[in-house]
């Protein structure tokens, strides 16, 4: 199986400090579906592991998430693709879960969907460095993008390995390039 795991926030939707709280809000960063697309084109499988506290801090319920990734996979579907799995972490920072990343629990949600035994080699794109820290326990393969909070974040210290592109087409293309 290909398959990559995504964060949503920064990756394939404009991120914002306020926090993305209804679908109006939710906005593709541009080329993010059609990266989608092609992905799902070239057979690979493609997860969601996004942290979202606005739900601990009663920004939005649960319902209006639903909405927001039900909008996601609308535009996705819309350019021929999908999200084939999405999880995410409803708790807030403080909140001592083991899912919020940079912990690894959201990862392993989705390895054992997929009945793996972990994430040897699979590129986790992500804009901050929690995303990256979160998939490399399990041993994915870092991606950063430039999106989002991206370019403050490679300023900083990356896990090695890490590979840097523009945004999520960037990577796209990278990996279909690669015949990966």
């Amino acid at each position: 199986m290909k398959l990559i795991v995504l964060d949503r926030d920064g990756v394939i939707n404009e991120d914002s400090d306020a926090f993305v709280k209804t679908p109006d809000e939710w906005i593709p960063i541009p080329g993010s579906l059609q990266a989608i697309a092609k992905l799902c084109e070239a057979g690979w499988t493609v997860a969601v592991a996004t942290n979202q506290s606005g739900l601990a801090r009663g920004l939005f319920d649960p319902m209006t998430l639903d909405d927001m990734h039900f909008k996601m996979q609308r535009l996705a579907m819309e350019e021929g693709g999908r999200v084939d799995l999405i999880v995410h972490c409803p708790h807030g920072p403080d909140d001592g879960c083991v899912c919020r990343k940079p912990l690894p629990g959201l990862f392993q949600q989705v390895a054992d969907h997929f009945h793996l035994d972990n994430l040897d080699g699979v590129p986790v794109v992500g804009d901050s460095l929690r995303d990256l820290q979160a998939g490399t326990q399990l041993g994915g393969a870092p991606y950063l993008v430039r999106t989002g909070k991206g370019l403050k974040t490679q300023k900083g210290e990356l896990p090695p390995g890490t590979q840097v592109f523009d945004d999520l087409a960037a990577v796209a293309e990278h990996l279909l390039g690669a015949g990966a």
